[in-house]
Order: C-alpha cells, then structure tokens, then sequence
C-alpha cells in the first residue's frame, strides 16, 4: 500500500464539512477520499476520464447512492452546474491552466476546496510534479487562501518494481529518478500535503 489513505479520508473530513451542501468533485474518478456515502444534499462527482469514472458508477449503484450522487463525464471547464462547494481532489496541479480553473470554480460556488500536494514534498519530486505542484500552489496563494492545514504522510513501497509501477504513468523523468532505489526494498518517501479553502 503506498499511503495511508484512511488518514487523508479522515484529514479532509475535519477540515471541512460537507453536510448539507452540493459538492462539485472534481477529479472524482481516482481514489475517493469523499466519500460517496457523505451526507451531502447532492454530490455531483465530475471527472473528464469517462472510463475511469465507471468503476466509482458501479459503486454508487452498490451502495444504493444514486439518489444523493450524480456522475458527470466532463472536463471541469465545461461544467455549468452550480454547488456550495466545488472541491479539488488531488488534480488542481494537473490542471493546463489552475488559475482558469479556480476563476471558473468561484463562479460555481461560494467555497473551494483543494486537496493537493505541498510544494516541496519529496514524494512530489519522485513524481516529477514539482514544478507543477509549485504552479497551483503559487496560483491558490494569489488568489486567497482563507485556512490551510499541511499533512506529513509515508508513500510505502516494497520494492523498486512496486514504487515504478505508481511513478512510470508520470512519465520518464519520474522512472529515472526512481532508479536511485533499484534493489531497495522497504521504500519509504516522505509525502507533504495540504487542504486549503479559498
């Protein structure tokens, strides 16, 4: 397992409190760290990887949440739907233009939520996202954060197979820098990350 995913869950759910409200997801089609289950008044999970977002479909249909769960196939840009909160899981740092993005999200809602990766952290360099992690944050600095909370947590990986198969997505920087730790195991990279609310 590469973090603990049950502390980032837990995170998220003392920053901010989505009861009651229609939440925008945005990014919804990796690993949920919203519940689906919360107890939104809708949460309307968008992701522009159609495919990706059958397998969180067949979740809602499981647990029988598809009255309080709407799933829309789209890039955020071309969202027209309004919320209390539009919340970024993850994704602002991938994002071709954040600034855009947070711009676009302040006209669909009053709050924004971004869960990321902190400028810094040494996961985000094995990943080979530093400058873009830098971007977003520098983008959400200039536009107004009103909290922030920072995390630490362990990205953990048996072996170098296991860290090359989480890092090679990202491209070929990320599997040279990964190289360092052929025939390691019990790999342990330190992982900094936030939640703000603009």
């Amino acid at each position: 397992m590469a973090t603990d995913y049950a502390k980032l869950t837990e995170n998220l759910r003392l920053f901010y409190d989505f009861a009651g409200k229609v939440v925008l997801f945005i990014g919804a089609a990796g690993r949920q760290l919203l519940d689906p289950a919360t107890r939104t008044k809708k949460l309307i999970a968008i992701d522009k990887d159609v495919d990706a977002l059958q397998e969180l479909r067949a979740n809602i249909v499981a647990r029988g949440l598809q009255d309080s769960v709407e799933v829309v196939g789209t890039s955020f840009e071309d969202v027209t739907l309004h919320g209390d909160v539009v919340y970024f899981e993850f994704c602002l740092h991938e994002m071709d233009d954040p600034e855009k993005a947070l711009i676009h999200a302040k006209s669909r809602a009053p709050d924004i939520v971004v869960y990321d990766h902190s400028p810094g952290s040494e996961w985000i360099y094995y990943g080979a996202e530093e400058n873009k992690v830098s971007r977003s944050s520098a983008v959400m600095t200039r536009f107004g954060i009103r909290q922030r909370r920072t995390f630490h947590a362990e990205q953990r990986f048996e072996s170098h197979a296991e860290l090359l198969a989480k890092v090679r997505p990202q491209g070929s920087l990320a599997i040279e820098r990964a190289q360092r730790f052929v025939g390691v195991t019990n790999i342990i990279i330190p992982m900094d990350y936030e939640l703000n609310l603009l």
